[in-house]
């Protein structure tokens, strides 16, 4: 279960990218319905699948708080993981569909004539002063929680400033010289972003719920902590996983087996009490064996 006070903030940026992608999903209608643009088909496209999937995402982020149950001993954070996989997909399937859009309008013999290019810039505008100041939140929450969802959800949201940007030189290139074709390059350029994106992220996931080890820099930062401790003579068997925004660490260690059962706890404590300060949302296992053993 994550801290209370992270799940607040993962709550606070799953309904600011709600409440943003709802406002954007609609300027961007009438924007789409006024010029008829490709370019500002992809951001609709793009801001239409960050609604629902920042609500999913917000979902995840609720159920995931809910401690440990019965049936759940080791908590709910693994829905966020599920989330992000879900996210990952949602958005490789609106790339393929902007590019297949974006291609056949380049090939097609007939171009498409856009309209009223003045107003889908300032829609765009608007879009990107909204999303930079979400993007810019997200950022602050998942340094603070390393929330999943939350960062899917903020690739999402930075991948929609490529296009959107994209969207104004299209529309200008349009308005002032006539080149449509610019609108289909921008799509395919938004789509090649937010499938890069969505790789990155869709593996991050997958790792997870496939109980990958954490990174090599946690395992690394864990073990120098155990082999500066003092009294503890060696250590093995150190195993990590990851759900969620949650580390699971399990590791033995060795102590002189002469001392009372009183000291090797006091050892044994103070130790899980320095990891957990360093991974303050960490579940830490740690069984004590003989040193000679």
């Amino acid at each position: 279960m994550p801290a209370p006070g992270h799940t607040r903030l993962n709550l606070s940026a799953g309904l600011a990218s709600v409440s943003v992608a709802s406002v954007l999903v609609a300027l961007k209608l009438w924007a789409l319905a006024e010029t008829g643009a490709l370019s500002v088909a992809a951001s609709l496209a793009d801001s239409a699948l960050d609604l629902m999937i920042s609500g999913v995402g917000l979902a995840a982020i609720v159920y995931a708080a809910r401690p440990p149950d019965a049936d759940h001993r080791f908590g709910h954070t693994s829905a966020e993981d599920l989330a992000a996989l879900g996210q990952a997909l949602f958005v490789l399937i609106s790339a393929a569909v902007i590019t297949f859009a974006a291609v056949s309008r380049l090939l097609s013999p007939t171009p498409v004539r856009l309209g009223a290019e003045g107003r889908g810039i300032a829609v765009m505008v608007i879009s990107i002063v909204l999303t930079l100041a979400l993007v810019v939140w997200q950022g602050r929450v998942a340094r603070r929680t390393g929330n999943r969802v939350v960062q899917a959800d903020r690739l999402h949201y930075l991948a929609d400033l490529i296009p959107n940007i994209g969207a104004i030189l299209a529309l200008a290139a349009s308005a002032r010289f006539g080149i449509e074709q610019a609108d289909s390059l921008v799509a395919l350029l938004a789509a090649a972003i937010l499938a890069r994106g969505a790789l990155r992220i869709g593996r991050g996931a997958w790792d997870a719920l496939m109980d990958r080890s954490a990174g090599p820099d946690v395992v690394e930062g864990i073990e120098r902590i155990v082999d500066n401790w003092p009294g503890v003579h060696g250590h093995h068997d150190l195993r990590t996983r990851t759900s969620g925004t949650r580390l699971f660490v399990h590791l033995h260690i060795e102590l002189d087996g002469t001392q009372t059962l009183d000291e090797a706890h006091a050892i044994s404590a103070g130790l899980k009490r320095a990891i957990l300060q360093a991974h303050p949302d960490a579940d830490v296992i740690i069984h004590k064996d003989p040193v000679r053993d």
